[in-house]
């Protein structure tokens, strides 16, 4: 059965900040896609449970909060995004509107709707544009099929879906984000899992890099052997 579509603007703004933390303790995501495909809805589902159908368009709204992850409290900023992705002449020029949030940001969730074949065909353009910026390959990049609840209105079958996330090596999932809140909480916390692997394993990268190799042991018959020849030319 579909929750019923609720429209409570104020469901948006009680969103909890949480508190500053020291640099490096903040997970940073962003959530890109068309308009209409529902980030803003799976966001708020994340973080509160709760499931709102109709939002006013966004103009890129940032989310911040403590969330329960594998044992501990992690501080989750997720940056919202414009719905003005299109696939056009001038989709370069729209990309780099997004540059700002794209530099800030340290994992991605691509969204398309499984009913909006355009929203599909911005994912590639919008991965490209993240990799120009994030050349390090490491940098975690989800593709998500939304509205999977929507099957009499699908344009974009799974398997394409799939595909495309194959070919730009990333992870593929088709969630639906009025029906499934647990699948959309599993999006979130697992790209959470991956920036967190990837903040550990740099940290770890800058401590190697910072730690100054011990100077080599001398070797003892070596130095014995110029000892006795230093003695030798004295008695010549």
């Amino acid at each position: 059965m579909r929750l019923p579509s609720m429209s409570q603007p104020s469901l948006l703004a009680p969103i909890a900040e949480c508190p500053p933390g020291p640099p490096g303790a903040q997970v940073r995501l962003a959530v890109l896609g068309a308009r209409g495909v529902g980030k803003s809805a799976m966001i708020v589902r994340f973080l509160t449970k709760r499931f709102i159908g109709d939002y006013e368009p966004n103009t890129g709204n940032l989310y911040s909060r403590l969330v329960h992850l594998d044992g501990d409290h992690v501080a989750v900023q997720i940056q919202d995004t414009p719905g003005c992705i299109q696939v056009q002449e001038d989709c370069v020029q729209v990309l780099d509107s997004l540059s700002r949030c794209v530099k800030w940001a340290e994992g991605f969730l691509l969204v398309y709707s499984i009913t909006d074949y355009s929203s599909y065909q911005s994912v590639q353009p919008l991965y490209q544009h993240i990799r120009k910026v994030h050349p390090d390959a490491r940098t975690p990049i989800i593709v998500v099929g939304n509205k999977a609840d929507l099957l009499h209105a699908r344009q974009v079958q799974a398997q394409e879906g799939l595909q495309l996330a194959n070919e730009l090596g990333s992870l593929f999932l088709e969630i639906s984000t009025s029906e499934d809140s647990q699948g959309v909480c599993d999006v979130f916390q697992y790209l959470c899992k991956e920036v967190s692997k990837l903040q550990h394993a740099g940290s770890t990268d800058r401590r190697r890099s910072s730690i100054i190799p011990r100077p080599k042991s001398p070797n003892m018959q070596d130095l014995k052997r110029r000892f006795k020849q230093a003695l030798s030319s004295k008695v010549k």
